[in-house]
């Protein structure tokens, strides 16, 4: 019977050596791929916020709150099976209660911030940059923070996407979806 090990033949019956074979998974793994891809998109226009000033930068960052209500593409996508923090967080947005605090946003947030999403929203904002829907400086300063530990822009995606969600407001196309 075949054992095991890395240099013995394969269980699966291919004749490989394991480690070239079941046995091990070779190459960056799916999160690695993701933030390799963020970084290098955040690379490619950071050239863009050369030279701006301190206010100017200050101005992008309030801009790119506001970027999640242009296009669907740009809210995050929220988990399938709605848990207490999710339903916390979609009911204090629905009845505009100042009072559901952060805990919630902070562990929806941690569902969904990931590489993988992180690189979604990054093309999505390269998209609608080729497009000329955000500016040349909106899509750097938000790849530059989705690339980062920042949680600004994905918290705004995370937000837009709870409240169209719950009815709250309308898709950038202008339809209420039912909650």
């Amino acid at each position: 019977m075949p054992g095991s090990e890395r240099n013995q033949p394969c269980a699966c019956g291919s004749g490989r050596k394991t480690k070239r074979c079941c046995g091990e998974h070779r190459g960056p793994s799916e999160d690695q791929l993701a933030r390799a891809h963020v970084a290098q998109l955040a690379y490619q226009t950071i050239h863009e916020l050369e030279g701006l000033s301190d206010r100017a930068l200050e101005q992008l960052a309030e801009e790119i709150m506001d970027l999640p209500a242009i296009d669907l593409s740009l809210l995050v996508e929220l988990p399938r099976l709605i848990g207490p923090d999710l339903e916390r967080l979609c009911e204090a947005i629905e009845h505009d209660d100042p009072e559901w605090g952060w805990d919630a946003l902070t562990n929806v947030h941690k569902q969904v911030d990931s590489p993988q999403q992180r690189a979604r929203l990054a093309d999505a904002v390269i998209r609608l940059r080729d497009q000329n829907r955000i500016g040349r400086r909106q899509a750097a300063f938000a790849l530059l923070n989705l690339h980062s530990n920042s949680n600004r822009f994905i918290a705004a995606c995370l937000l837009e996407a709870v409240a169209v969600h719950t009815g709250v407001k309308r898709t950038p196309g202008g339809l209420k979806i039912a909650a």
